[in-house]
């Protein structure tokens, strides 16, 4: 439990013993308890403050201590969450299965534990102030706040590119030169010394999109699964089928026939076995036509395997002078380096081996610390020297980085190693995840997502974490590890007990940690097909649950070991496919993030019950419309509501209709809603949202300027609007569809003056004619127009003086795009799909006429649908 845990448990308890209008927790047991939950709250805030808040010199000495007192407060939950799981597990007439569910709360051995603490403090330090003590409030914590810029505009390098300008100049030429035959060009070296690099810059090179119809790009790894292969492929074209229904053998003949009269590139990364390329082999259609594979591998024999006459590029280690200059670019960001810095760096490089990734990560850890010749010293003393090529010695070098992590930021590291392999970490779910573990330590006024997104933007700045996309508006949408820092999480996971990756399911080593009556919190990423068989019912400790892998329906399976985690706070179930909502599921009183993919429509009043639930993410298997109990705002804690697919490409709805609620909520984020007639508005439901994804009908009053917290907005209107649309000044971000507006309401989306992100969406404005010379878009960064039917287009720079992205798409009747765009000193893109071939002309001539005022920065891509083709320029 860290201190941000202590907090979190704070926070339960001021509700235990101030919430009276809750009936999940006014029982009589319960509320017989509060004398001790409010001795329990006065001890922990006084403990936090005296130990973490306070000053003192000495902050050595007090480690020990604090790992006590953080060790007893962790044993008190575990006491006061037994009780709890107890009491409702009688209240819904079930019987405990363990003794350990006393009736009765006693704490006093944890109390006599806090008293020695501060017996021992007081030894250490004479000075305490012996002033009565103050009753704490729940907001006791002020750490300093976590220094990051989330917002900034300039997306930072995430990947190592010093020096490969040759080596990917050589490829590019091997991929395009005149050779009929499918031909197999192979990059090869060791992990981390910038493989994928290469690759992605060839990848992303215009002259290599202009060459080839279809480019995909394919991720294998260790464990090879040829369907997310097959459907890696056919996502790469957008393709709008349910891939997840479609049988192996319907992808592999959908595959073959989007690239049979194509001149395709397909690159497969990280591919480990000769095995895995006679299996992907059959894939690739040959019409010679000059189609391409790319593979990079860590095993030379593979790529000798996959063409015996193709062309092997293997990698070469930095020399002491390029890696040098990559470690200067990370730490220095382009100023000058200071004298000091040559002797100690040349050290740190040399140490590093030329391997890119290790310099990359030290230059993290050096970037993080104030710039003194002592620190570079010593770090240049501890990077050891290993042997070249020895990969262990390379997870010991990146090991640095995470012992100069501040402690508020391990646990957030650990806990991305439990994660399968070449993971997308989607960003908000992981955010959500961190809050619900009680990793993030409140701070100020911001709330836990707010420093959260903090947390995430530190991990990438020490380049631990590489951004993997981007939102519209330039922030992170997900992310991801290389493979080799992944492996140094989950060995510091393993070694510090802080997490458990499953592979069998008769997982007999788990005995020894989740048996015992009490042991620190344990968690389990899962990564096997099948249900587990538990070695006991005694499994209390058990915090958080994982299931990485899919599954075949096993509500009944599942359901029957509930009775037994009664005190998860993290049950992960989005890869098991469940018939029914499985039962029992309320006895998880305790549930702080629930995600969960169910065949049925059913959402029972009983998982109300779960009052700690911060977020739940529920979608079903086909599109449904899935009822939500008025009982819902029982659930307290709520934040987030929402309906995210389980797998990426699936085009599958699941909305929310809510008929009515018993009181407002404290909701942060709800997607696809819709109110019924008793459900009133949005306002008097949600009074507190921010991001909103719902559907009004004709009758609705689209009264949203009274959501005072709204900063995002998709709004989907049917049938024929009657009420005008008002919008909050906090709004952000704003996405409209079928609205019939007329291109003249523009000037209520203009009049906002926060907007960054406007998207205009099929029939979402009327009209043939857009002229902006009367509305300026103050803030306005991205804008995105789709299947609309304008024809003409007038616009000024001055109308849209901030605008950094514009994206047409299928706007079929539009002629051009006016020659003013190229005018906005931000503008960095323009993307075209599937218009006239007049609007791609002008995109051209934009970037023309700018090419000669000078600037060269604006970047247009062009997608034609009648050639297949993409153009970048």
């Amino acid at each position: 439990m860290a201190y941000a845990s202590v907090q979190m448990f704070m926070d339960k308890l001021n509700q235990l013993i101030n919430c009276n209008d809750n009936p999940l927790i006014n029982i009589h047991s319960i509320i017989y308890a509060r004398p001790q939950f409010q001795i329990l709250y006065e001890e922990l805030g006084y403990m936090i403050q005296t130990l973490f808040i306070d000053q003192h010199q000495d902050l050595q000495k007090l480690s020990d201590l604090k790992k006590r007192f953080i060790y007893t407060a962790e044993e008190a939950e575990y006491n006061v969450d037994l009780f709890l799981s107890g009491v409702h597990i009688r209240n819904n007439g079930h019987f405990p299965t363990s003794e350990d569910f006393k009736r009765s709360l006693n704490l006093d051995d944890v109390m006599t534990s806090f008293k020695s603490v501060q017996i021992e403090f007081i030894s250490l330090n004479k000075k305490i102030d012996s002033s009565p003590r103050p009753k704490r409030t729940v907001n006791q914590s002020t750490p300093a706040p976590v220094s990051f810029n989330s917002l900034r505009s300039k997306k930072f390098l995430d990947e190592i590119f010093v020096e490969l300008d040759q080596d990917a100049e050589l490829i590019i030429n091997r991929l395009v030169e005149y050779r009929n035959k499918v031909d197999v060009v192979s990059i090869v070296g060791m992990g981390g010394i910038g493989k994928t690099t290469l690759a992605t810059k060839v990848f992303n090179d215009a002259y290599v999109k202009y060459h080839f119809d279809v480019i995909v790009w394919v991720t294998v790894s260790q464990t090879y699964d040829k369907r997310a292969v097959l459907i890696q492929i056919l996502e790469s074209n957008h393709s709008r089928l349910d891939l997840e229904k479609a049988s192996d053998c319907q992808l592999h003949e959908l595959v073959h026939r989007h690239l049979i009269d194509q001149r395709y590139l397909i690159v497969i990364d990280d591919i480990w076995h000769k095995e895995t390329w006679d299996n992907l082999k059959s894939l690739f259609p040959s019409r010679n036509n000059g189609s391409r594979i790319l593979l990079t591998s860590r095993i030379t024999e593979v790529a000798k395997h996959a063409s015996s006459d193709g062309f092997i590029h293997h990698l070469r280690y930095l020399n002491k002078d390029k890696s040098w200059q990559l470690l200067c670019q990370k730490v220095f960001q382009g100023n000058e380096c200071p004298d000091w810095s040559i002797k100690p760096g040349m050290r740190i490089v040399e140490r590093c081996h030329g391997l890119p990734l290790a310099v990359v990560v030290i230059a993290g850890v050096l970037a993080k610390h104030s710039w003194s010749e002592k620190f570079w010293v010593e770090i240049a003393d501890r990077v050891d020297s290993y042997i070249v090529g020895d990969q262990n010695g390379c997870v010991e070098i990146l090991a640095l980085s995470y012992n100069h992590l501040p402690l508020h930021l391990r646990e957030c590291f650990l806990y991305l190693g439990g994660f399968p392999e070449n993971y997308k970490f989607q960003v908000k779910i992981l955010i959500w995840l961190w809050v619900a573990e009680g990793f993030i330590q409140q701070t100020g006024n911001q709330s836990l997502e707010d420093i959260a997104e903090g947390y995430l933007m530190d991990l990438i700045d020490r380049n631990l974490l590489i951004v993997d996309r981007w939102k519209s508006n330039g922030a992170v949408k997900a992310c991801k590890l290389h493979d080799l820092v992944r492996e140094l999480c989950w060995k510091k996971a393993k070694e510090e007990r802080f997490s458990l990756t499953i592979e069998h399911p008769m997982f007999s080593h788990l005995y020894d940690v989740i048996t015992p009556s009490y042991k620190p919190t344990v968690r389990v990423f899962m990564d096997t097909k099948y249900i587990p068989v538990f070695p006991c019912p005694s499994t209390q400790n058990l915090r958080s649950l994982f299931f990485g892998r899919f599954m075949l329906p096993y509500s009944d399976s599942i359901a029957r070991y509930f009775r037994f985690f009664v005190l998860l706070r993290v049950l992960d179930l989005h890869t098991c496919e469940l018939d029914e909502f499985p039962k029992g599921m309320e006895l998880l009183v305790h549930l702080r993030y629930l995600r969960i993919w169910n065949s049925s429509k059913e959402f029972p009043s009983s998982v109300c019950s779960l009052w700690n639930l911060q977020t739940l993410i529920y979608f079903t298997k086909v599109n449904a419309r899935v009822v939500i109990p008025r009982n819902i705002s029982d659930m307290v804690n709520l934040r987030h509501l929402c309906s995210y697919p389980p797998f990426p490409g699936t085009r599958v709805k699941t909305s929310f209709y809510l008929q009515s609620i018993e009181k407002p909520m404290n909701l942060q984020a709800i997607s696809n809603v819709e109110l019924g007639d008793g459900g009133d508005d949005f306002q008097k439901c949600f009074p507190y949202i921010k991001e909103l994804t719902c559907t009004t009908y004709s009758d609705a009053q689209n009264d949203f300027k009274s959501l005072t917290y709204l900063e995002k907005l998709d709004l989907i209107c049917s049938g024929e609007r009657k009420n005008p649309i008002t919008l909050p000044a906090t709004l952000k971000r704003l996405t409209i569809h079928c609205c019939d507006l007329l291109w003249s309401d523009m000037s209520i989306i203009q009049s906002l003056p926060n907007l960054q992100v406007l998207k205009l969406r099929h029939i979402s404005v009327f009209g043939t004619c857009w002229n902006t010379a009367e509305h300026v878009f103050p803030q306005l960064k991205f804008l995105r127009l789709v299947g609309l039917d304008i024809k003409l287009w007038e616009a000024y720079s001055k109308s849209f003086p901030c605008l950094k992205h514009l994206e047409i798409i299928s706007c079929h009747n539009l002629e051009e795009i006016p020659l003013e765009i190229g005018d906005i000193p931000t503008l960095e893109l323009i993307k075209i799909n599937d218009c006239k071939q007049c609007v791609g002309e002008s995109v051209r001539r934009i970037q023309e006429g700018q090419h000669d005022l000078g600037n060269y920065d604006l970047k247009i891509n062009v997608k034609n649908e009648r050639r297949n083709s993409f153009r970048e320029r």
